[in-house]
């Protein structure tokens, strides 16, 4: 009778969810991390039991009425884009992470941060592990970002800028990055995700510690995450992601999580020789300027929590080419090619004998259900020759029946467009695109020698 042969136990252990495997893995099968997986002999920090300690008598746990919150005010950064994604400004003892593709303006909007705060008597050290302190003072000149209680510090040694912490005693810390910082109480080089982990877990208790606010650059993979161990974005309590296309000076702060704050909130910013300028009203950047033309139509994007006014422009050509071109910038091309077809199909509109080019003005990306409705309207618009009259903006969802769906924020969107000068809004009220456009047509401006001047 064959005997049953034992398996052999697991050698290797992930020490991020304890996932056990007979050979070594460089990715963890469960939790998808790299470098995690280790030989199950070595300390992998998951305890089989704890004994009970006895908290000291100022960690007490207390009624939560009974906590007192004035210990811990907000205080703002100088720059009040970076404040209303902070929820205000920040919390004294907050780890902030903010994350951005490379040269997108990161270490200029920090540095202008630690400019405004040392200008208002706060005390501010930034760590800089990628650049030497010249490189970083060459750019606080062409900024305007010199002060005498902002202090540099060139390090990449974990140790060392704590012991620069305790020499300056600031109130705001800045390390630009924790890829390149590196501890010698874990194994590998700078960037590999025991490293990140020891240095931004040792940063953010010394920021718990101390009341220190400490603000981390982080780096982003190719598909567009932040590089390292997930549980970064855990262990910070602000995740902010700055955005901005490489061929425009616009620039965005976006909060992907926040302890303190909300996460809908967004600081718009523009970039130019000079520094990082603030853009606190960009309602004028997305517009286009002069008499109104056939084929473009504003619609109200919503970024956030701010409510953006967003010109959608469309140019039409008639063409014989079998296979019409539809080319688009700043929206998605799968929404205009399914507005096109119900154009065609609910509206009697043809577009299949045209080639068809939308964009946006100013660089932004209006991808939400909410352009629908503008891009219709300026796809017509384009094709009938007809100008859509300054006060009038389009906003709705457009469903396959031809129907105008409503939009997420509707009231928010509608009082902006009331503030900016639109009277008309033409939106769900109109039920369908065909009512959309008798809507339009009332209200708009017709070319000399039009032909066919209704949709």
């Amino acid at each position: 009778m064959a005997t049953r042969r034992a398996t052999a136990p697991a050698q290797y252990r992930c020490t991020e969810c304890g996932w056990t495997t007979p050979k070594w893995a460089g990715r963890c099968g469960e939790c998808q991390q790299w470098g995690t997986v280790v030989e199950a002999s070595e300390p992998t920090g998951l305890l089989r039991a704890v004994a009970p300690i006895a908290p000291g008598a100022d960690r007490v746990a207390r009624p939560i009425t009974s906590i007192d919150t004035r210990d811990a005010p907000r205080r703002t950064t100088g720059v009040g884009e970076f404040d209303r994604v902070l929820g205000g400004g920040i919390v004294p003892g907050a780890a902030i992470l903010l994350s951005g593709e490379p040269g997108v303006g990161k270490s200029t909007l920090l540095l202008e941060v630690a400019a405004a705060s040392a200008r208002a008597g706060r005390r501010v050290l930034y760590a800089s592990a990628e650049e030497s302190t010249a490189q970083v003072r060459l750019r606080a000149e062409r900024t305007g970002a010199l002060h005498d209680e902002l202090y540099l510090a060139a390090e990449t040694d974990l140790a060392t800028i704590l012991g620069h912490i305790d020499q300056v005693q600031p109130e705001l810390l800045i390390v630009d990055s924790v890829q390149t910082v590196s501890s010698s109480l874990s194994e590998g080089m700078a960037g590999h995700p025991s490293q990140v982990r020891e240095v931004a877990s040792t940063l953010i208790r010394v920021a718990k510690e101390r009341g220190l606010p400490v603000i981390i650059v982080g780096h982003v993979t190719k598909d567009g995450s932040i590089a390292g161990p997930r549980i970064l974005e855990h262990l910070v309590d602000v995740v902010c992601q700055f955005e901005g296309d490489r061929q425009t000076s616009l620039r965005f702060v976006r909060a992907l999580k926040n302890r303190f704050g909300p996460t809908d909130e967004v600081g718009c910013f523009d970039m130019t020789g000079a520094g990082i300028a603030e853009v606190p009203d960009p309602s004028q950047l997305f517009l286009g300027h002069g008499d109104p033309q056939p084929g473009t139509c504003v619609a109200i994007a919503l970024e956030g929590r701010r409510a953006l006014p967003v010109e959608v422009q469309a140019l039409t050509i008639a063409t014989t080419a079998p296979n019409p071109r539809r080319i688009v910038n700043g929206v998605d091309a799968a929404r205009v090619a399914m507005v096109l077809a119900v154009l065609e199909k609910r509206a009697g509109i043809k577009t299949s004998a045209m080639d068809v080019y939308v964009s946006t003005v100013g660089g932004v990306r209006f991808t939400e259900p909410a352009a629908d409705l503008a891009i219709a309207v300026a796809v017509a618009g384009s094709i009938k020759n007809l100008a859509i009259s300054q006060g009038i903006a389009a906003i709705g969802e457009l469903s396959l029946a031809g129907e105008i769906r409503p939009v997420t924020q509707a009231a928010q969107r509608r009082s902006e467009a009331a503030r900016l000068g639109y009277a008309d809004l033409i939106d769900h009220r109109s039920r369908s695109l065909r009512g959309a456009l008798d809507d339009v047509n009332g209200r708009s401006k017709i070319r000399p020698g039009d032909d066919i001047p209704q949709f």
